[in-house]
């Protein structure tokens, strides 16, 4: 039986979008008659996931991550839903109700970027993604790419920050006119899954050691419990390097050498800020994946923001939602295609031929989008 498929939104600018990248792909790749006829079968088959495609240029990055998912022998059935500018002129919200049913009931989200309106009384939609689902888990992968000039090499960190609680728990308010208490909340619960979560990866991954990142000395009660919490986590896991470092000169030490990080566990604002760092090593986040994962629900996305002055001129890069992708397909179990389209992103930045402006190019999201696929 063939999948049911919900459509909150058809936007013509994102389907003319898609229409032209899947035509290009047709051109590219034609496909035999036989092939055509197995079509039916493979939707069937095919892992649902629900996409939103945000606003700005998600449209744009969105459409040529479909195309080169679907090149790359991805089989994932799209479910679209919204958020962002255009949900909340359409349903008083940017964040519909009606989206997060979704995800709710297929489990995995790929989200492009999103823009929360401002000054009308709306929460941020990636906060409230991430409490709505209890996404604990923000994971940034950043490692160096070749043919980007960027002053470091061999850096090969994961960043894993905890998404639910801290100062992001959205708690303040005004003590009298002219003075504003926000609450910092840490919890041992919080604080004790996201660092094992982190500990997992780490041994589940090859990977050596785990820093982690506080300012106790400052905070000793909210992050001295996180950094016994920490500890005591540590010691379940004897085979791997356990470190502590002060945020402060956690940002020192990345900037002077990177490499020799492995993964970094932190808290909410923390991991805000040192993530971004991170992506900035090697060369932006227009280049790094994200997730952001919970017990139950998984939503991927591209950590870059919707970049309106752009959007609609065929100047964007898609590289971080397409690769955004590819961490996604790896959590569904689709490893050979994730794998396909990471190392076309490598050989299609080392040929350094397609390149958008903001990679040393003058291309456009049409041309890196069909040498992406061309290298696959």
């Amino acid at each position: 039986m063939s999948l049911p498929i919900d459509r909150l939104t058809n936007t013509a600018r994102f389907r003319r979008l898609s229409e032209r990248f899947h035509s290009e792909l047709q051109r590219t790749r034609p496909c035999s008659p036989a092939a055509r006829g197995e079509l039916g079968r493979e939707w069937a088959l095919a892992t649902p996931v629900v996409l939103i495609a945000g606003d700005g240029i998600g449209l744009e990055v969105t459409a040529a991550m479909q195309a080169v998912v679907q090149a790359a022998g991805a089989e994932v059935a799209w479910i679209e839903a919204m958020a962002g500018l255009g949900a909340a002129e359409r349903y008083g919200d940017p964040l519909p109700a009606a989206t997060l049913d979704l995800i709710r009931r297929y489990r995995v989200a790929l989200k492009g970027p999103c823009t929360t309106p401002v000054g009308k009384g709306f929460r941020s939609i990636n906060v409230r993604l991430r409490k709505e689902l209890d996404l604990y888990a923000s994971v940034r992968p950043v490692s160096t790419l070749p043919g980007v000039n960027v002053p470091y090499d061999h850096v090969d960190l994961v960043v894993v920050r905890e998404n639910t609680e801290g100062l992001y728990s959205g708690q303040e308010h005004v003590v009298v006119p002219g003075v504003v208490e926000s609450l910092r909340i840490i919890t041992r619960t919080a604080a004790e899954r996201i660092v094992r979560y982190a500990f997992e990866l780490a041994q589940h991954s090859g990977r050596r050691r785990v820093t982690f990142c506080h300012k106790a000395d400052v905070m000793p009660l909210s992050d001295g419990l996180f950094l016994n919490t920490a500890r005591a986590v540590a010691d379940d896991f004897p085979f791997l390097e356990f470190e502590e470092m002060h945020v402060d000169h956690l940002c020192l030490q990345l900037a002077l050498d990177p490499s020799r990080f492995d993964v970094l566990v932190m808290e909410n604002l923390f991991g805000d800020v040192v993530s971004d760092l991170c992506a900035g090593l090697v060369g932006g986040l227009g280049l790094v994946p994200g997730a952001n994962l919970g017990q139950r629900y998984a939503v991927f996305e591209a950590v870059h923001g919707s970049a309106p002055d752009i959007a609609g001129k065929g100047l964007a890069n898609p590289i971080a939602l397409i690769r955004s992708a590819a961490m996604m397909l790896t959590h569904i179990g689709q490893r050979k295609p994730a794998q396909r389209i990471e190392e076309s992103v490598r050989r299609t930045l080392a040929a350094r031929r397609g390149l958008t402006r903001d990679l040393g190019g003058n291309g456009t999201t049409a041309t890196l989008t069909q040498e992406l696929i061309a290298n696959l």
